[in-house]
Order: structure tokens, then sequence, then C-alpha cells
């Protein structure tokens, strides 16, 4: 094996390293992250302490305040896990973990504990082969017996495709302002992502996951607290449902084969009766149905000039949103669900598309009109134009509270440039091109923050946006910036990579300041990229010269 894989080497040489990396083995210890981002380590002994320090430092919210369930015998309180979901292709393709994760069921349903019945459980594996040994193990059983059913292959929980929780806890949740928490064995937890009724994500280990939902809450110290009690009054620990490693390998070796591959993946892509059943229609060029609310032709090549001008300069400005600190890809373009409240919601509802079947902004990104109307509209988002207001929201020109995609519309109507503020790390997580997309078909003309996400910036060349850092101490704290300035940045036509500019901000007192920005186009060929509109102009205008 190691052979076939260019892993194998003479012990006679030393192979030449670019950097070692030791680690202490005994300071590995069991551990989940959470509650805002994947980088959130909290060691699980320590996971009761760090969830009370976010209710103080960063939910500021009480831990002891209850809340009736209508038609339940149970309250909800801050901490409740209402989300428990096996899920993602990341840690489902682990088939140690998975059966780990089974055999924990099957010892919890042998010792008659249930989940708490406010936890919302689910399994959805990355891979049919995962149900093939998982049945083949005779674990899919247990599994269901505590609620971690089968519900589809592929992206579920983890990028926001959980399905609502019962309505009763929702209301209890929202009433009591409660913090509520997920708890799953994906790869992202990012704010607004898993559920609007969650503001806690927590990612942990599959088995993990199952013990969670057994216990409920993330307000437990699962190495020591009992985790739930038998019908009889006993008290169980986790160590008393844990597998050990040669239950889970023994499993693993029986079950996982190359045979279940192969069955599972022969076929694969003649797809099932309704794949095959799909109208295709004949044609050198997509015939695109005006009907159609998930495809619709994008505007990226209206109006396209047979060649490219220079990068012009903004002038006058108007800032869309001031956002802080680690802004997200999944802040700026949201993947999961949405109400019919918001602007993509009205955009289906005036389609005669009901609220059920608005489906999520991922499985919608072939239509630009429903993802241009959720960019900047994670309801977890803050801009700092606006006080105490979470959402996609921001001001329009008379200084009214309206959603961001209104507010861009009636400024491109105006032909208002369009600018956004950000603080350290904008655009990280997710390497999601729509986050670039949408903020262009915005009418975001340049992003200026104090620093980038490595994809995220590279993106926003490759969709026209100029990338800008502040420079030196100034930031949108320290220039007070209140989003009701006007923002001007000059002599871009001669804009060189990684050169300075001057950008001059006139405040709505009349005042002007002049602060040096460092342009965050890094290259020479991204220099071509933003004169031709971005990469798919440069592509389509070099294509059409070859032929």
């Amino acid at each position: 094996y190691a052979k076939a894989n260019n892993l194998w080497r003479d012990d006679d040489y030393y192979p030449m390293y670019t950097d070692t990396l030791k680690l202490d083995m005994s300071s590995i210890v069991p551990a989940i992250s959470g509650p805002k981002r994947p980088q959130d380590y909290v060691r699980l002994d320590n996971a009761k302490q760090a969830f009370l320090k976010e209710m103080n430092e960063t939910f500021n919210r009480p831990m002891d305040k209850k809340v009736n369930v209508e038609g339940e015998d149970f309250t909800m309180s801050s901490g409740k896990v209402v989300i428990a979901s096996i899920t993602s292709c990341t840690n489902t393709s682990n088939p140690y973990v998975m059966i780990a994760a089974g055999l924990v069921a099957r010892k919890a349903a042998a010792l008659g504990l249930q989940c708490k019945p406010w936890v919302k459980t689910s399994l959805a594996p990355g891979s049919q082969v995962v149900s093939a040994y998982l049945e083949a193990a005779n674990l899919q059983e247990d599994l269901d017996h505590l609620g971690f059913n089968l519900v589809g292959y592929g992206c579920t929980t983890c990028i926001g495709n959980s399905g609502p929780i019962q309505p009763e806890i929702s209301t209890a949740i929202a009433e009591g302002d409660l913090v509520a928490t997920s708890v799953l064995s994906g790869n992202r937890n990012f704010e607004g992502r898993i559920s609007p009724d969650v503001r806690a994500n927590y990612l942990a280990s599959p088995p993990l996951v199952v013990a969670y939902a057994l216990a409920g809450t993330i307000n437990i110290n699962l190495t020591s607290d009992p985790i739930s009690t038998t019908p009889d009054g006993k008290k169980i620990y986790l160590k008393d449902i844990w597998p050990s490693s040669h239950e889970v390998a023994e499993l693993v070796e029986k079950t996982v084969t190359r045979t279940a591959f192969q069955s599972k993946y022969a076929k694969v892509f003649d797809g099932d009766e309704k794949w095959q059943g799909v109208n295709v229609t004949e044609g050198e060029t997509y015939d695109w149905p005006s009907a159609s609310t998930y495809v619709q032709n994008p505007p990226y090549f209206t109006e396209i000039a047979n060649d490219p001008g220079s990068i012009s300069s903004i002038k006058n400005a108007k800032i869309l949103a001031v956002l802080g600190d680690m802004i997200t890809t999944d802040h700026i373009s949201p993947a999961g669900s949405f109400l019919d409240t918001t602007p993509a919601g009205k955009y289906l509802t005036e389609r005669q598309v009901p609220a059920r079947e608005f489906n999520s902004y991922g499985s919608r990104r072939g239509n630009h009109e429903v993802m241009m109307r959720g960019t900047f509209a994670n309801i977890r988002i803050k801009n700092e134009m606006l006080e105490n207001v979470e959402g996609g929201y921001t001001k329009n020109l008379k200084g009214e509270t309206t959603s961001v995609f209104d507010a861009a519309m009636a400024y491109k109507e105006k032909e208002i440039p369009l600018v956004v503020i950000g603080g350290e790390q904008y655009g990280a997580g997710s390497s999601r091109d729509w986050a670039a997309k949408g903020t262009a078909l915005l009418g975001v003309k340049a992003v200026i923050a104090e620093s980038f996400e490595r994809i995220h910036r590279s993106n926003l060349v490759g969709m026209g946006v100029i990338p800008f850092e502040f420079t030196g101490d100034d930031n949108r704290k320290s220039l007070s910036l209140s989003g009701d300035e006007r923002i001007s940045i000059q002599d871009l036509e001669t804009i060189k990579p990684l050169g300075k500019v001057d950008c001059e901000i006139l405040y709505s007192d009349g005042e002007s300041t002049t602060i040096q920005l460092k342009c965050r186009i890094d290259t020479a060929i991204e220099i071509e990229y933003v004169e031709h509109g971005g990469v798919l102009h440069y592509v389509l205008r070099n294509l059409a010269k070859a032929s």
C-alpha cells in the first residue's frame, strides 16, 4: 500500500521536509467546537463551563430562564439541544466513527435509554455504503431506535436543510429569547447556517452526537456527569455506553468491504427512475425556461463590449453595510432556508411558489434573482449602520431601514456605486462563489476591510469587485464610520498589484478625511480580470479572439 501511494522510503536516506511538526500525543483529548466557528476548540471536559462563558460574554442571556412548551410536560431553557444530526460527507466517510456511533446507540438502547423529546435527530451519510455496513452490522436498527433514521444522502443539516423543529418548541425558544443549540458531525457551524431557531452550533464526532442527543443539553460535562437514567432510575454515564476500540475495529473489519462499494456504485451514473425520466431539450445551447424558479439566465454578459476598458475610479459611493470581524461567506451568502417575509421569499411567493416549497438558498443557486436577494441576508449578520438589529438590513438614501437588496436596487437605479466596509478576516469560511457573485450583482464596486480570507479575496477579484485593505491604524472604528459617509477612491486607472491608493471619506456633517488603502488585486493577471469586468468577461473575450 505504501509503495503504491509513493509513501515508501529507504531508511538509508533521510527525507528533507519543508517543516517538521512535533505533537505530544498525551495532549490529545476529546473535543468539540463551537458555538460559531469550526476553529472554536472546546475540550469535552470543559464544554459546560465554555458554554456558560459564552452565555455571559457572547449571548448575554441568563441560564436559569425556563419556558413552558405548549402541549408538552417539559420546559425549554438555554443550552438545550434541539437538533442532533449525524451528517456531512466529512465525518461519515470514516467507518470507525460511524460504527462507534452505532455501538453507542446499541448500548444506550439496551439500557432502555431514549433521546430527549425536544431533540430532532437524523442520519444523513455522504455515501450509500455507510448504510450498507450499518445494516450489515445490525446497527441501523439501534440508531433507528434512538431516532437517528436515515433521511437521505448528502447535504442536509450541515448546510441548513434540517427542516423545521417542532413548532411549539420553536415558539418557546422565540418567546423566551433562548439560546438553543445544535450538535452535528458536520464541518461548519457558522451563525445562521444550521437553523433559524438555533444560536449556538457545535461540531462533534458521530458517537458524541448520539451522546448529546441522549443528554439533551450542551450544559453538561459528558466526561463526569450522568447523561441519562434507565427506566428503573440508574444513572448512566458516557463510559457506560462508549465502545472499546476493539469492538469498533472488529465490526469495521467484518462489514466494510470492497463488495459494498462495488455494488452501490457500479451503476451510479445511470441514476434512478426519476433521473432517467427527466425531459431534456435538444440543441447546442441551453433553452432557458423563463418560468423556472430554480434556473435563470444570469446577467453576467448583458451588454458586454467587444473590448475591455480601464478600471474606473470610484466616486461618491454609498456604504451598503458596515460589518465586523470574521464575517464569513455564510453571513454574506447563506445557504439555508428562508422565510416568506424575506426578499427571496417574496420573489418566490410572487411566482406562486408556496413557502413549503421554497427549499433553500443552496438549492436555488441556479437562479440569480433568488441569490441576489439572499446576499447579506443571513439572519445573524449585524450591520453596524443599524443599532440592535440582526439580519439583512441597511439604510436607504432617506435613512430608512430596509432590506439590503431593496436598498441596493434603489442605488443601482440611480447609478450610485456601493462599497462594503468590513473588519478582520472578511470572507472567512466556505469558499462560496455566490458570496462574490451576489456582492457584484448588488452593485458593490469595492470591499474595504482590515484583512481578507484568501479564497474570497480571489473570488471578489474574479467578479470585478476590488478588495482594499485599511493601512496603518485605520479601521471602521477609528474612522467612526456610521454608513452615512460617501467614499471616493481615485486613480484606479493606473493601479498596480498591491499598490496604495488614496481614499476620500466625506462625512455627513461636511467634514472629510483622506486615508491610504492597500489594493488587494495581488497580481498582474488579476488587474486584467478587473479591467475586463471580471474573469468571466476575460475568458469570453479571449475565447472570441481565439475563434
